[in-house]
């Protein structure tokens, strides 16, 4: 699929998007890791998810943020990045303004913008958070958290380590009225190198699951 550019805070963003295959199509947005660590939209983590949401009949965009690839700006420790999240998804609404509903999910740095952006946009009423940062940055600022989903953990990660995700998925797990599932995968380094399999198996059956019509969790 071509890229393709779209308005951000700081200029054109370089995307990929799957139009909507059918009427009230849900949509899904993938956020990337770390600019500076070298993460993309094309990380293949990035780009497993966006085709396992496209298979599943979403509409489904990942983007660079400002300053990697050919997104316009330069990198902004986090808060530009939530801004230029913020404005991707105000286009994905405007070209397909009847989605019945919408997820985001991100992988390391773009699990850590993914979250922030949920307590932004009511929405929002799934998420897929790979390796979130909990022990590198503040999630404080779930309070409470505003949806249901998962949180994948590889056993061992040493740059997000697990310690920091467990104490994350408790404290979540207090809040009334959200179900938050914690799946640890064996041997996964922060990479998921060897283990991309196990990875989307845990992302696909947590997908089965809440796109279940029976499912409870709405």
């Amino acid at each position: 699929m071509p890229a393709i550019a779209i308005p951000g805070p700081e200029g054109r963003l370089e995307a990929r998007f799957s139009p909507p295959p059918k009427p009230r199509a849900p949509v899904a947005m993938i956020l990337h890791p770390h600019p500076q660590a070298g993460g993309t939209m094309n990380d293949r983590i990035t780009q497993a998810m966006y085709k396992t949401f496209v298979d599943r009949g979403f509409a489904v965009l990942r983007f660079n943020f400002r300053g990697v690839g050919r997104s316009e700006g330069e990198f902004d420790n986090g808060v530009g990045e939530l801004s230029d999240a913020a404005s991707a998804l105000d286009w994905v609404q405007s070209f397909h303004p009847e989605a019945s509903t919408t997820w985001v999910a991100g992988y390391s740095f773009g699990a850590w913008i993914g979250m922030q952006l949920l307590m932004r946009r009511p929405e929002i009423r799934g998420f897929i958070s790979v390796a979130p940062p909990a022990n590198m940055y503040d999630f404080s600022f779930l309070a409470p958290c505003p949806s249901s989903g998962i949180i994948i953990q590889g056993v061992n990660d040493e740059v997000a380590t697990p310690s920091g995700s467990q104490k994350l998925v408790e404290k979540l797990r207090t809040q009334k009225h959200i179900t938050i599932h914690h799946d640890e995968i064996p041997r996964a380094n922060h990479f998921f190198e060897n283990e991309m399999e196990l990875l989307m198996g845990s992302v696909d059956n947590y997908l089965d699951m809440r796109l279940d019509p029976e499912c409870p969790i709405k």
